[in-house]
């Protein structure tokens, strides 16, 4: 089953992790492997607390950029009234991000139980986690080579990100698919998108943060009536310490990583990805 300090450490890195554009998945398949945990990662009781995990890292987001939803809301139901988003950003900005929300909201009701199932394996992940550092790596690189020919907006918050088009924002979307691989980052993924479609570092976090509210938190709340069926068998008191933990580790995450991204790059995350990617593909491999 799931002690209280799996819990607890699971609980925090997935917060952290799901952020930090390092893969919280991932890290939720190797760690128990490399700390000789016997947890049975395919069984209800885990998926559970996967679940209940996300779903805290959703509220946590929610709340965070509450004012930023509030207006956002307001603005899709009235272009809905209106049936027009002309001159009205708030609005735009939520079309926007409900458009990069369905490439992988589709692909993940049809392919992520079979992709998890598929590779999520401690070696697997490994692998992947390295890929997704070159990702990182490679989503600076193409910046830096559109940054010399063309301007990068400068940041500017919901005017800026509504100033987005359509493509762009189907673009992001495209990248966010990548998150259904366990090793992936969702945010490593659509941070990346972000700057190759011209977002600076603190817009695309900015944007990376909002996509992923609806997205894990619509995720979470498919699966929680059953956990509510069930949670009478599963260990209900590790799972709650778990998910608080994610949540607090969450926050903190927000507020340094909007605050990192003012100045710094993707860079520092990629290099930790290939090693930490490398260092467990070692101790898989070689068992």
């Amino acid at each position: 089953m799931l002690t209280y300090l799996q819990a607890i450490v699971l609980g925090a890195v997935q917060g952290v992790s799901e952020l930090f554009p390092v893969s919280s998945l991932g890290h939720s398949v190797i760690l128990p492997a490399i700390f000789g945990w016997n947890i049975d990662q395919g069984a209800d009781f885990f998926l559970t607390f996967l679940v209940a995990t996300h779903f805290a890292t959703a509220l946590v987001l929610f709340v965070y950029f509450w004012k930023d939803w509030k207006k956002i809301i307001v603005g899709i139901l009235r272009s809905i009234k209106r049936i027009t988003i002309v001159n009205d950003a708030d609005a735009r900005l939520g079309w926007l991000l409900v458009l990069a929300t369905v490439p992988a909201g589709l692909l993940g009701l049809i392919f992520q139980n079979k992709l998890q199932q598929l590779f999520a394996s401690p070696k697997y992940v490994s692998i992947f986690l390295i890929c997704n550092g070159l990702v990182l790596f490679g989503a600076e690189y193409l910046r830096r080579k559109r940054q010399a020919t063309m301007d990068i907006r400068d940041a500017n918050k919901d005017t800026e990100l509504a100033k987005l088009s359509w493509m762009d924002s189907f673009k992001i979307g495209i990248a966010q698919v990548l998150a259904l691989i366990p090793g992936f980052s969702r945010t490593g993924s659509t941070l990346g998108g972000g700057l190759l479609v011209g977002l600076n570092h603190e817009e695309a976090a900015r944007f990376a943060f909002l996509l992923a509210t609806p997205i894990i938190g619509a995720a979470a709340v498919l699966k929680l009536p059953h956990f509510l069926l069930h949670m009478h068998s599963y260990p209900t008191g590790p799972i709650f310490v778990g998910a608080i933990c994610a949540a607090i580790g969450a926050w903190l995450s927000i507020k340094f990583l909007l605050r990192y991204f003012k100045t710094k790059t993707l860079n520092p995350f990629a290099i930790y990805c290939i090693l930490a990617g490398a260092v467990s593909a070692a101790l898989f491999f070689l068992k």
